[in-house]
């Protein structure tokens, strides 16, 4: 049997000028190439916020006290983060130093934060310093109840019970009610599902759902306070919660997540933020009988551990074995 003839002749090696002009690395490819390089760099929007605003403090810091911000020596490090720890919690300055960190990467200089002398000072610094992270209070039902009763029919308190009823059903961050398309939601006979494609935990994009269930008592229920709302903004695209004018005029610009947090101040009470929903959703879910996995699927956490973070009933005096003792 003839063998198959395996050789390369000139034709195969020499591209044509039509495959030259496929091979040739043009300046769109380097532009989009620029464009993930920026991306990953950079991170998501809010991680870039915050890092800006760190480097900038940063900056001011290491100018004001004569220090060159890069590369800055492990002493000068110690004296900035003893600067931060007068006013700030432990989980902030791992923030900074985190910021820190990337800027010299960036930079391509050895970051202070590497350096075993710095290390043996945070070690000293985390003990001295508390790590217990404030949390966001939970609310009871009633409570709950209490502020959505109190809400009138207007524009404002229409919008204001979908937030609630959202933001507490589906365990949404503020960031995520705010980021909420109407084309996100997808309502039918067996209830709500909300898709969306980035979230904290999900910084690349790929599509999340969450499904809300209808309520047993209509004037509490989150897909009927929805489709109020809905009706009232008459669109099929764009953002789903906006900003409302004097005289109760319903705009079409996104509400900031910084005003959805308010919403929840303004109902509730100046004791409570918008995390408040989320930890009322995982204590309250719980309570009831919730296993682990179903709160991850609405909460979207990757594991247990933070599950119990979020759990309210560690409260000493609301949950505590003592009272039944029987004594």
């Amino acid at each position: 049997m003839n063998q198959p003839d395996t050789t390369l002749s000139a034709l195969d090696i020499i591209p044509t000028p039509e495959r030259a002009l496929s091979l040739r690395v043009d300046e769109e490819l380097h532009a989009e190439a620029r464009e993930y390089l920026r991306a990953g760099l950079q991170g998501a929007a809010n991680s870039q916020r915050a890092y800006s605003t760190d480097l900038r403090q940063y900056r001011f810091w290491c100018q004001a006290n004569s220090y060159d911000s890069i590369p800055l020596t492990p002493v000068a490090l110690v004296e900035y983060v003893t600067f931060l720890g007068r006013t700030r919690s432990f989980f902030t300055v791992q923030r900074h130093l985190a910021s820190i960190a990337k800027y010299h990467r960036q930079n391509q200089q050895e970051s202070p934060t590497t350096q075993e002398q710095f290390k043996v000072f945070m070690t000293g610094f985390k003990l001295k310093k508390t790590i217990r992270q404030k949390q966001a209070p939970d609310f009871s039902l009633k409570q709950f109840r209490q502020a959505l009763d109190a809400l009138s029919p207007t524009p404002t308190g229409l919008r204001n019970r979908a937030i609630l009823l959202l933001g507490f059903t589906g365990a949404f961050r503020r960031s995520e009610l705010a980021q909420l398309d109407i084309d996100h939601l997808l309502m039918d006979d067996g209830g709500l599902v909300i898709r969306m494609n980035r979230s904290k935990t999900n910084q690349f994009g790929e599509v999340e759902e969450k499904a809300v269930s209808y309520a047993n008592e209509p004037e509490y229920c989150p897909i009927l306070a929805l489709q109020q709302w809905l009706t009232l903004v008459d669109r099929d695209q764009g953002p789903l919660f906006v900003r409302i004018r004097k005289g109760e005029r319903v705009t079409d610009q996104r509400l900031s997540s910084e005003w959805v947090n308010i919403v929840v101040q303004q109902q509730l009470g100046e004791f409570f933020t918008a995390h408040s929903l989320r930890a009322s959703f995982v204590t309250i879910a719980k309570t009831n009988g919730a296993d682990d996995l179903e709160v991850m699927n609405q909460t979207k956490h990757r594991t247990t551990t933070m599950i119990q973070r979020y759990d309210r009933r560690r409260n000493i005096r609301k949950h505590n074995a003592s009272g039944k003792l029987g004594l």
